[in-house]
């Protein structure tokens, strides 16, 4: 049985920036679940078929026992995503090895148009 509700939402990215956003894992919509000294996963594709992951982003706990986690890609690696609609999900993995996702949704990446 799950401890962690996974929860929808969707975001978007600005092609060429960097990106930074916060989630909190929670047990029911709203009670945090201490993430301390727990590891997280995190990719975006296509769509769920896709073989290769477009992009594997940064997890770090910000607030282990608030849930707080944060998930990063540099301007760089942003650069090279094509503009667009993907999905992501983020797993953590409990300290029994169990892995549960906690995150998932769609992706818009939105046009560069300044390229210096």
């Amino acid at each position: 049985m799950a401890v962690t509700q996974k929860t929808a939402e969707n975001f978007s990215i600005d092609q060429g920036a960097d990106f930074s956003k916060n989630f909190t894992v929670t047990t029911d919509g709203s009670t945090a679940y201490d993430i301390s000294d727990l590891t997280l996963q995190a990719q975006m594709r296509k769509s769920y078929d896709s073989s290769s992951a477009t992009a594997t982003f940064t997890a770090t706990v910000v607030t282990g026992s608030s849930g707080i986690y944060k998930l990063v890609l540099s301007n760089s690696t942003t650069a090279s995503i094509t503009s667009g609609r993907y999905v992501y999900d983020v797993e953590l993995i409990l300290a029994d090895s169990t892995i549960e996702k906690v995150h998932h949704g769609i992706v818009t990446v939105h046009p560069e148009a300044t390229k210096i």
